[in-house]
């Protein structure tokens, strides 16, 4: 049980450190409203259920020490949130509170579009991250009891992980949304826009080297 206790805690460290995911959540949240932030989390879990599959098959490892698999995902996922860095970066439009009310109001499949690219975004973020890979190798076994079931443990491991995330950042979505009227600030947002755009560009860079 000390064990279990020990694990839940540094997972909520690791869930709560701000990254990539924490400013998706964000971007998306702000931007279309907090049912594209809820599908975002959706992508988050998503993609950490991907990664608990991979483990259960015993292929994280295999990839962990396979210094191509290894270097593929590690540069895709730069790649990638580099490319929504920049995507964001530049980005046009400033949302006011009125344009994200507007859009809350859209049309269906405005609506779906939005929750859509936002599930696949934080999807590809996670699938893409191999930092993930780590935590499934090198956290999640010092927790594991080689004399019992170590898949069942795995799963319940990783299953504490996605629960915290998912909780988290849905607490985080409603967060941002009741804050959003003190957000209201053009000024505020073009900055907010260019910081997070610059952040994730950091994190790519950062997953590159």
């Amino acid at each position: 049980m000390d064990s279990l206790l020990t694990y839940i805690s540094i997972a909520a460290m690791m869930v709560v450190i701000p990254g990539a995911d924490t400013m998706l959540l964000v971007k998306n949240t702000l931007s279309y409203g907090p049912k594209a932030g809820r599908y975002t989390v959706l992508g988050m879990a998503t993609g950490l259920s991907f990664w608990t599959l991979i483990a259960i098959l015993g292929l994280s490892v295999v990839i962990a020490k396979s210094v191509i698999l290894f270097s593929t995902i590690k540069y895709l996922g730069a790649a990638y949130l580099i490319y929504l860095g920049i995507k964001s970066f530049f980005a046009k439009s400033v949302f006011s509170l009125e344009e994200i009310q507007a859009q809350a109001n859209a049309s269906a499949k405005s609506s779906s579009r939005h929750n859509k690219e936002s599930f696949m975004q934080a999807l590809l973020s996670n699938v893409l991250n191999p930092k993930t890979v780590l935590v499934y190798i090198t956290v999640m076994p010092q927790f594991i009891d080689l004399n019992g079931n170590v898949n069942q443990q795995l799963i319940l491991l990783a299953s504490i992980l996605t629960l915290l995330a998912v909780l988290w950042f849905l607490t985080l979505v409603n967060v941002i949304d009741y804050a959003k009227k003190w957000l209201n600030n053009p000024r505020f947002q073009k900055v907010f826009q260019k910081s997070t755009g610059l952040l994730l560009l950091g994190f790519g860079v950062k997953t590159g080297i």
